[in-house]
Order: C-alpha cells, then sequence, then structure tokens
C-alpha cells in the first residue's frame, strides 16, 4: 500500500505538469537528462524494471520502488502506470524523503 503523502505529492507534481508516466516517455526524459527521480511499481515487468534501472543508473538518476500499478495510476488520475519519472526538484525530493523515511 502506498502512503498517502507519497499519492498527494504525485497528484500535485501532475497537475503542475511536473511528471510523466509511462516506459518510453520516461526513458524519453532521462535520456534528456530531464528526469529527477524515477518510481517503478513493485508489480512492473521485470524487464521494464530492468531496463529503467539500468538507464537511470547510466544517467545518474535514482530510482525508487513504490506501490503497484493501479496505486500509481490512481495518484495521477491515469489508467495504471509501472513507470513515472518526477522532472521537478522539489516533488523529487519530496518523495525521496518519504520513501527513504518508510524504510
Amino acid at each position: 500500500m502506498m502512503e498517502q503523502s507519497i499519492t498527494s505529492i504525485l497528484g500535485f507534481a501532475q497537475k503542475a505538469g511536473k511528471l510523466v508516466s509511462g516506459e518510453e516517455s520516461t526513458l524519453g526524459k532521462v535520456r534528456r537528462r530531464q528526469v529527477k527521480l524515477v518510481i517503478i511499481s513493485q508489480d512492473a515487468a521485470f524487464n521494464t524494471a530492468d531496463r529503467l534501472q539500468s538507464k537511470a543508473s547510466y544517467y545518474g538518476v535514482p530510482v525508487c520502488t513504490v506501490g503497484n500499478k493501479i496505486e500509481l495510476g490512481q495518484a495521477i488520475g491515469k489508467s495504471p502506470r509501472s513507470v513515472i519519472g518526477i522532472i521537478d526538484e522539489n516533488f523529487a525530493g519530496k518523495v525521496k524523503d518519504l520513501v527513504e523515511g518508510s524504510w
């Protein structure tokens, strides 16, 4: 279950136009060095997760695993998503702090 505060931040980021979702869109923004944090759902396909983690690692983008596809999609008001890329430093920092604090 995804923490409510993470859900809220993702919703605000979506409304502010500060995130991208979906594998291809997120990969494109990672390659252009625009993504500050990659979020991968816990139930993402192995190939998807592996591909995103290796690209993010190559470009020095932190990655966290949070929630499931349905929760990520609902958080941003869209259909289920396995990957979200946050393109704003402030939103990314808040999500990172919450994820690290919940462990």
